[in-house]
């Protein structure tokens, strides 16, 4: 447009076109000076456009929750007692089941015929804390049961038969466990860099023994009718100078080992023999082994000194048989008996004095 033309139209319509001539000018050189000299900030476009989303999900979770309030506070009720609860019929997320869990028969409550002194406390506390950390390191379970304080057998003469009873209880507990690895208190394991699997679970058909013409303590009928020695092994025990072992056992989940406890457990057994047994749980067993085929044939033995190698005075009748005593660097070490005239509190101080020896670090002085 001519500046005469411009001249002879209206004064405002002139003002407002050129204005606007001049802002396209400006935008124009604007334009190509960002292109030439201004490199933009693509974090910051980015980091922009996530906030942007954030806060837009936000806003309609916020919209859903005010539209469904009802829903929302019986969903996160439902959440608070599956995480923090043990309600029923609630859907819980749990991790899975590990596939061994140690059952250790403390007396944390002091028992009910004497108070425990000191030393009793020490050996307690050594014993768990030994359990605990094998069980951290190896990614196993631990349920620690007290003995002591079960009143609820003394009436029926199976004061010492808890075993049976605690391991159908953890059976339930764990129900996606395979094995059960029941450990007396004055049991303490001296290799705790070793898994039971690399010890003897992977191995298991060549590390135990199965008939009892390998060692038999008890003169025990050696063989039985009808036995399948290549039936699966769900039970595994060692055997000492008085026969069964059960102060370090294994018990595999199965069809077989839910009927073994119910057996075991009958009331037949405790009520008319409990007078003649003198170690109760450990005779009953010895008696199925002996008796029952189909129980015969799942058992496995460890030597003893595989689980439950004994200190020096325990089998004392025995104490030239090296089957019987711990050697450097067995697995677990059972101070069966020692509070029937000897010292608890000192062997275990010192075998855990020892393992604390053995597996110093090379960079350690004391």
């Amino acid at each position: 447009m001519s500046s005469n033309q411009r001249h002879n139209m209206p004064k405002g319509i002139a003002d407002e076109e050129y204005l606007e001539k001049l802002e396209s000018n400006i935008h124009d050189n604007n334009h190509d000076n960002y292109h030439k000299s201004f490199k933009p900030n693509k974090h910051k476009s980015l980091y922009s456009r996530i906030e942007s989303q954030f806060r837009n999900a936000l806003k309609v979770t916020q919209e859903i929750c005010a539209r469904h309030k009802k829903l929302v506070i019986v969903l996160i009720t439902l959440a608070c007692l599956s995480l923090f609860t043990s309600t029923p019929f609630i859907p819980h997320l749990r991790s899975k089941d590990p596939k061994v869990v140690i059952i250790l028969a403390a007396n944390e409550g002091g028992g009910v015929l004497k108070w425990k002194g000191p030393q009793e406390w020490s050996v307690e506390r050594s014993s768990i804390a030994n359990k605990k950390h094998y069980a951290k390191v190896h990614g196993y379970g631990l349920t620690i049961k007290d003995m002591t304080l079960k009143k609820r057998y003394s009436h029926e003469w199976r004061e010492s038969w808890e075993k049976v009873d605690i391991m159908k209880q953890v059976m339930r507990q764990f129900p996606g466990t395979e094995w059960f690895w029941w450990l007396d208190l004055h049991t303490y394991i001296m290799e705790p860099q070793i898994s039971l699997e690399k010890h003897f679970l992977d191995n298991l058909e060549n590390a135990t023994y199965r008939s009892l013409e390998t060692f038999n303590p008890l003169n025990l009928p050696v063989d039985l009718p009808y036995v399948d020695y290549n039936s699966p092994i769900d039970m595994i025990i060692t055997q000492d100078c008085g026969g069964f072992n059960l102060g370090s056992f294994m018990l595999r989940r199965s069809a077989w080992s839910e009927m073994l406890l119910d057996f075991w457990w009958d009331p037949a057994m405790y009520e008319q023999m409990h007078m003649a047994w003198e170690h109760n749980e450990q005779d009953a067993l010895e008696t199925l082994y002996t008796t029952q085929s189909w129980i015969r044939e799942r058992i496995g033995f460890l030597p003893l000194r595989k689980i439950n190698a004994f200190p020096p005075g325990a089998c004392s009748e025995f104490s030239n048989d090296p089957r019987y005593f711990y050697k450097e660097r067995d697995f677990v070490i059972n101070m069966a008996g020692c509070e029937w005239g000897r010292d608890c509190w000192s062997e275990m101080e010192h075998f855990k004095a020892l393992s604390k020896r053995l597996h110093k670090r090379w960079w350690k002085f004391w």
